[in-house]
Parts: C-alpha cells; sequence; structure tokens
C-alpha cells in the first residue's frame, strides 16, 4: 500500500518551497534545472491556494558562506560550489526566483546542505506554528526535496510531495550509466510512495485544501445555529417562583 496522508489542515499544514533560487532555475544558472521552470506553473498555483486557505508557507536557499568554511565534501561533489560560481551567500544566485518570490513576511531558511531540517531552524519554527503537515516541492527531487522529506517524515511530520511542483536534471554516466531528469524524478516518486510522503498532484493538493477549508466553515455555521436554536426550559421550582412574584 502507498503512504497515504488522510486529513489536509490547512491551518497545520506548511508548504515548503525548496531551493527555488536563482542558481538552480535561472537561464544559464552554474546549477541550473531546466525542468525547474517548466514545472513553475504548477508551483505558483500550490503556493497561491496554500496563501489563499490560511497555509504556511516557508522557502528554503541554499548557500555557503563566502570563505566556504561551511563548503565541507561538497567541494568535490559539485564543481560550481568548489569554484564558488554559485551558492554563495550574498549573491543574486541565492535570491528567489522572482516568479515565485515570497511575500513580505515570509520565511526563507538558509541552509548548508541537501535537508532543510539540517543545521537550521526549521524545526524549532515548524513546532511553534502549531504544523503537522509538511508538504515539499521545489528542486531538486532527489537531493532536496527528498532529504527534506525523509527528514520530516523522521521528525513525524505527515509528509506530501507534490510529484508536478519538484524536479530534476539529466544525470550523467559516471559509471553507473546515465539517467534522464524524467528517470530520476519517476524513480525518487516511486520510493517515496511507499516509503516516505503521500505523492500527490497539485490538483489533487489543491482539491483537498479548498475542501478542507468549505468543511470548517459549514462546521461553524452549524455550530453557530445549533448554539442559537438550544431553548433551556426552567426548571418547575423556578416557574413556581416566578408565579408566587407576580401574585
Amino acid at each position: 500500500m502507498p503512504y497515504q496522508v488522510s486529513e489536509i489542515n490547512p491551518a497545520k499544514c506548511v508548504l515548503i518551497v525548496v531551493d527555488m533560487q536563482n542558481d538552480f532555475v535561472a537561464p544559464g544558472a552554474p546549477m541550473e534545472t531546466p525542468a525547474g521552470r517548466a514545472m513553475l506553473p504548477n508551483l505558483i498555483r500550490a503556493i497561491d491556494c496554500c496563501r489563499d486557505n490560511g497555509a504556511k508557507v516557508i522557502y528554503t536557499a541554499h548557500a555557503h558562506r563566502k570563505d566556504g568554511c561551511d563548503v565541507g565534501l561538497f567541494a568535490k561533489l559539485w564543481p560550481p560550489v568548489a569554484s564558488k560560481a554559485g551558492l554563495v551567500d550574498g549573491t543574486k544566485g541565492i535570491e528567489i526566483y522572482d516568479e515565485v518570490a515570497p511575500r513580505a513576511g515570509e520565511i526563507v531558511v538558509k541552509k548548508h546542505r541537501y535537508s532543510a531540517f539540517y543545521g537550521t531552524d526549521l524545526g524549532i519554527i515548524l513546532r511553534n506554528s502549531g504544523i503537522d503537515t509538511v508538504v515539499i516541492a521545489g528542486v531538486t527531487t532527489e537531493n532536496c526535496c527528498l532529504s527534506t522529506a525523509r527528514d520530516a517524515l523522521f521528525r513525524d511530520y505527515k509528509v506530501v510531495f507534490l510529484s508536478d511542483a519538484t524536479a530534476t536534471f539529466d544525470y550523467p554516466d559516471v559509471g553507473q550509466g546515465a539517467m534522464s531528469a524524467d528517470e530520476v524524478h519517476r524513480t525518487v516518486l516511486v520510493i517515496l510512495s511507499v516509503s516516505t510522503a503521500h505523492v500527490m498532484k497539485v490538483e489533487e493538493f489543491v482539491g483537498r485544501m479548498i475542501s478542507a477549508k468549505e468543511g470548517r466553515r459549514a462546521n461553524n455555521k452549524s455550530g453557530k445555529k445549533s448554539t442559537a436554536s438550544v431553548h433551556q426550559e426552567p426548571h418547575p421550582k423556578q416557574r413556581r417562583s416566578a408565579k408566587a412574584l407576580r401574585a
């Protein structure tokens, strides 16, 4: 059976928009992920839905200090990081891509590793916000999105992974064979759907958010009507006392 999230309460839900920054998304960026631009309409819809229905939106940005003291083994894994061509704190490259830029007051968590939880204050923010459901979108599917989803699960959050609002890049052959972005993406979704998250499309997510909001609204109206219709009959002794006073 696939992992399922049975209920999404917008008031206890956060959409984490992972690393939709210029260094990954902008055309010609040093760590460009073209599929990250292709899925922008879906991501925008998810973000707008959360804002409209009272769910929290938090962004992450992967950044390293200019002196490289926090880079570690990433310098061996990613040449643009080693050369400081990308992911350098304080540069335009770590700013969120304009089309999905955060609104005033929305949090951007700077992180130094794949997971948005590792070495950041994200966990504190979620606990103090009463969050129980974490929704993942952004780039890349198999690295930062997957790592953040897993770390959310490890902290006992319900996890939703948006299949058409996450994306990755083509993997070259470094000894194990090449994989296209579509292959990498699909493989991760298959694994996550069993072990980590409820994998769903933005269409389903939006529908469930709207239904949850309408359900709460209907319950609130029903509760008010029930309260207004309650009429308590006075106790017999109270009725006799009232008659005696009138006499």
